[in-house]
This record gives C-alpha cells, sequence and structure tokens, in this order.
C-alpha cells in the first residue's frame, strides 16, 4: 500500500473566487463526479461548494498544508510494505461548520471517519479540515496521519457495525497517530458503559458514545449519559494501556 496527494487546494480557491451560484455548484460536482452524473471522480465531499471557505484556504496555503502533508505522507509509506496493496490518492477537505449551511460539525466529522465504504473502494483518503479550526504544522500532520490509519484499517478488516467495532478502529488510529493526547482521568466510568454496550449496533448510541450528550442534545438525538470523557479519548487511553502492558 502507497499514500500519493493529489493537490487540490488552488483549485478550489479558483472556484471559491466566483459568486456563489448554480455554475459554482455546478463546476463542483464536475470536479467531485467526473464525467458520470452520482460517481465519484475526486473525494472532495467535504467541501461544501456554497460555502465560504476563501479565507481559510489562504491559510492553509501559506502554510504550506499540502506540502507538509506530503511529507507526513512520505513517513507513513516508509512503514508500509509498497511491494503490494493498493495506491491511495489522499485529498484535503476543507468542511465549512461556521458557515456551510448543511455543514454539520459531529456527523460530518462522525461519516469522515467511520462511513468510508464509497472511499476505501475507490482507494481514496480524505482528511478533514474545519473552517473553526487554528491551523498549524503539527495539526495538519496528526490529521493526515490519522486520517492515514483509518483508510489501513479498513484494508485490512471489515467496516465497523458494533460499538466495539468502531472503538477498536480508533484504538489503532490512536496507537498509530495520535498517541499522547490522554487526559488524565479516571475511565472506570466510560469503561463500564462501554463493556455494557459493545456489541450495540444502535446509530445513535454509537455517536453518544464518540460525541457525548451535548452532541446528541443538539441533533435531537437520544442522550446516554456520555459527558465529561468520550469516546476517542477511551480509545486513545486503551491503545495507551495496550502500549503500556505489552
Amino acid at each position: 500500500m502507497e499514500f500519493h496527494l493529489t493537490p487540490i487546494l488552488a483549485d478550489m480557491k479558483e472556484l471559491y473566487l466566483q459568486p456563489i451560484s448554480a455554475d459554482r455548484f455546478r463546476q463542483y460536482l464536475s470536479k467531485l463526479q467526473g464525467d458520470t452524473k452520482g460517481d465519484l471522480s475526486l473525494p472532495i465531499s467535504g467541501f461544501n461548494p456554497m460555502g465560504q471557505v476563501l479565507e481559510k484556504i489562504e491559510e492553509l496555503e501559506h502554510l504550506g498544508a499540502e506540502a507538509i502533508m506530503a511529507e507526513a505522507i512520505g513517513e507513513i509509506n516508509s512503514l508500509l510494505d509498497q511491494s503490494s496493496g493498493a495506491r491511495i490518492t489522499m485529498v484535503l477537505n476543507l468542511a465549512d461548520d461556521l458557515k456551510g449551511g448543511w455543514t454539520n460539525f459531529y456527523t460530518t466529522d462522525f461519516d469522515s471517519k467511520f462511513k468510508l465504504q464509497a472511499l476505501v473502494r475507490r482507494n481514496f483518503c480524505a482528511p478533514h479540515f474545519w473552517t473553526s479550526e487554528s491551523y498549524s504544522e503539527h495539526l495538519i500532520r496528526a490529521r493526515t496521519r490519522e486520517y492515514a490509519f483509518r483508510t489501513i484499517y479498513w484494508q485490512n478488516n471489515s467496516k465497523p457495525i458494533t460499538l466495539a467495532d468502531h472503538v477498536e478502529q480508533e484504538i489503532f488510529v490512536s496507537a498509530n497517530a495520535t498517541a499522547g493526547r490522554v487526559p488524565q482521568a479516571t475511565f472506570d466510568e466510560i469503561a463500564a458503559y462501554y463493556e455494557a454496550n459493545k456489541q450495540s449496533k444502535e446509530y445513535n448510541l454509537i455517536f453518544n458514545f464518540f460525541y457525548g450528550d451535548a452532541a446528541s442534545e443538539s441533533l435531537g438525538y437520544k442522550q446516554y449519559g456520555i459527558a465529561d470523557l468520550t469516546g476517542y479519548q477511551y480509545a486513545a487511553f486503551v491503545a495507551q494501556t495496550r502500549k503500556t502492558t505489552s
């Protein structure tokens, strides 16, 4: 397996320089779908063609985001067996969770991490960045690694169905890409909740485990009592614990 970056910021900047219009939307669809309606020719579905992201694109350009991503990809590729397996095209996605209208941070973030069938089937990887974020070289490298290792996980495992499946994916990601982010906290309560519900296939429960009650409440979803710590932190804790005891 080998990752390759396809730069997109310059093309998207040109698109967003145009006035918001039906023509801009059509141009976006042409980039996304290629010549086949409903297909996925380029993994840029995180972009909102009617969003207002020009300033944030320029921030990423100023930081040299795609050059940083290319360096991170090179480091990842050096760890992989490139003699066989897929050639993965990685494309930066910038989701407008501030002014994008239909782009909700929580649901879009969940989908970008756990609903990867269409991307993996086409050998795509689409790290998501957000207009609400402050960018840095560290963030760009970490985000690139996280999404790359999710793709690697999907290449070697079935898509996650149960809560346990979702958590195992994020344990793998944390172990390989995001170590050192575990808060100083007691995980007994969330660990007990996980053990009691790990075979659940209920979307609302799985979503709540990773994003917590406040996110679920904002979307009108059922809440399950996940408050101070969430599933991502629990996964990082388990990854760290496994490393320590191995």
